[in-house]
């Protein structure tokens, strides 16, 4: 068989289980499915953005949630995204590193804030400064919160925590998670008192309440970096410009993100 069409029904193969990993609709036909690698925090935005493309076009995007770290691996291993959204710019550097994205379509789409969230029913901790003793409010308990070394959130959280001078005391009672939607998971089930997530993720889990939000200043800006992947169809572009476009905004903007749709400068 031609290598094109191995390569035409590995795409088609991989669009149908990515629909079906994060538990899309049923199938609706398509010539060629755009697939989005997106960070697991934009799951509630993108899924409705997703809906609002396929009443406006008939089409339907399929969207792999994970950490941006997995998902820029997965696109280095090969894998056929045609959409790369990061929750931070390193993994979408290192991505750009490879070649892997096409550059001129990059865009600086989404911004958002890092939260302390703990059970609906638990109370304050107090503020957020330096010198905050949250080890006490964990009450024997875990903080949850991505994996530092590798999750934007997590690296965020860490950064966070550092600047607060409150990680020597926590580091070791760390309950590190594969992506930021499993951190909140922690501390909506009960498993965790406390959890550091973005504050769209506590707006879409009515089983967790914040109870404080990081200052700007105690981590890097909290950047949704977007692009084409070198290898995308033609057809993907006309979904990256509904997700820039004054349509999708409002869908993003309830979520409680900022829309940014800044041009990386060069590109």
């Amino acid at each position: 068989m031609a290598p094109r069409r191995l390569s035409k029904l590995f795409r088609t193969a991989f669009a149908g289980l990515v629909a079906a990993a994060t538990l899309s609709a049923p199938a609706v036909a398509q010539d060629k499915g755009i697939i989005v690698f997106a960070a697991a925090s934009l799951k509630n935005a993108l899924d409705e953005a997703n809906a609002a493309w396929q009443r406006e076009t008939g089409r339907k995007a399929a969207i792999s949630y994970a950490g941006s770290n997995v998902l820029a691996k997965q696109i280095e291993a090969g894998a056929p995204a045609d959409i790369f959204v990061s929750a931070d710019l390193d993994w979408m550097d290192e991505v750009a590193s490879k070649g892997l994205i096409d550059p001129a379509s990059r865009t600086n789409l989404l911004g958002n804030a890092l939260v302390l969230i703990a059970p609906k029913d638990e109370g304050d901790v107090g503020a957020l400064k330096p010198g905050v003793d949250l080890a006490v409010a964990l009450k024997g308990g875990r903080l949850a919160m991505g994996n530092v070394a590798a999750v934007p959130a997590g690296k965020y959280g860490k950064a966070a925590l550092e600047k607060l001078g409150a990680w020597e005391s926590l580091k070791d009672r760390i309950a590190q998670a594969e992506n930021v939607r499993a951190a909140l998971l922690f501390v909506s089930r009960g498993e965790a008192p406390l959890g550091i997530v973005y504050r769209t993720d506590a707006a879409s889990d009515p089983g967790v309440r914040i109870v404080g939000t990081f200052p700007e200043g105690t981590h890097p800006p909290i950047v949704y970096p977007v692009a084409l992947t070198r290898t995308a169809q033609p057809d993907a572009k006309a979904f990256l410009d509904f997700l820039r476009s004054s349509k999708a905004r409002p869908v993003f903007e309830r979520q409680g993100f900022s829309v940014l749709d800044r041009p990386v400068s060069g590109s």
